[in-house]
């Protein structure tokens, strides 16, 4: 329901061209993910425990739900490539470890990405700026050996995932975090990652931060979301760093409080990237 509000109010601004991206092959999905995982789960034989830890029951419907979701990564970062930006409405299921889905993910797409274009020599030096309340833990583990690619994730120390992973910067925060320490630790550790010099830069920019959210645990505004989304966007262009965006999580009741934040961190992009 949250990505077909997303998609609504985003087409109602009329500023936004929607194109369906093509689902990726099975051999994309292994260059970041144990080919035996990626199989069993495409084929609907993973065992019940590995699917109670993503926490969603297996059916066709979500096999071409998480290969939409990396195919959308995949479309989104060539036209950062070609144009210096893309998005794609899901996307940044972040949960996802190399040989296991948790947390709602199946795919990691980020880091699907990331190997593809690698591999065709797009870029050697990438990095992720994971917003989402949640440690980005499958990014984490997915590059914890690869110097090529630099993970920044600020989220709630308290909250899911309990055993957090090490990430090349992390910054946990404390619960009930408001919008102005938010942004003076965004604007503390932004520079250390763009010093790093990426070729480019994924964003995975969840609004699950909101006050609103009953998995969040911090005491963002929608205002101070914006905020943050136009620092981030803005550091990237000053750095002429080409800038992939995907959504994350958001789970605000009622629900139209994370689709609507969703959509303007794209009207932020649009705002930054296109008309500024």
């Amino acid at each position: 329901m949250k990505y077909g509000l997303l998609h609504e109010f985003l087409q109602a601004d009329g500023n936004f061209l929607f194109e369906e991206a093509p689902l990726p092959a099975t051999d994309v999905i292994e260059l970041a993910h144990d080919p035996a995982y990626v199989r069993s789960f495409i084929a609907g034989t993973l065992p019940p425990a590995s699917m109670r830890r993503i926490g969603l029951p297996w059916s066709e419907l979500l096999v071409k739900r998480a290969l939409a979701s990396v195919g959308g990564t995949i479309s989104a970062t060539q036209d950062a490539l070609d144009l210096g930006w893309g998005g794609t409405l899901g996307g940044g299921t972040h949960h996802a470890f190399r040989s296991q889905g948790a947390g709602f993910c199946v795919f990691n797409d980020i880091a699907v990405a990331i190997h593809y274009f690698a591999k065709m020599g797009r870029f050697r030096r990438a990095a992720v700026i994971d917003l989402d309340v949640h440690q980005g833990d499958g990014t984490a583990e997915i590059f914890r050996e690869n110097s090529q690619v630099f993970t920044l994730s600020i989220h709630c120390n308290s909250n899911f995932p309990f055993r957090k992973q090490q990430s090349t910067l992390d910054v946990p925060l404390p619960d009930g975090l408001g919008d102005a320490e938010y942004l003076r630790r965004l604007n503390e550790v932004l520079p250390r990652l763009l010093e790093w010099r990426p070729e480019i830069i994924f964003y995975q920019s969840g609004v699950d931060g909101l006050a609103t959210d009953v998995l969040g645990r911090l005491a963002l505004t929608h205002t101070g979301l914006v905020a943050r989304d136009r620092l981030v966007m803005e550091s990237v262009r000053s750095a002429g760093v080409p800038l992939v965006l995907t959504s994350g999580g958001g789970y605000s009741r009622p629900i139209e409080l994370s689709a609507e934040a969703h959509a303007n961190t794209y009207r932020t992009a649009w705002q930054v990237f296109c008309r500024e």
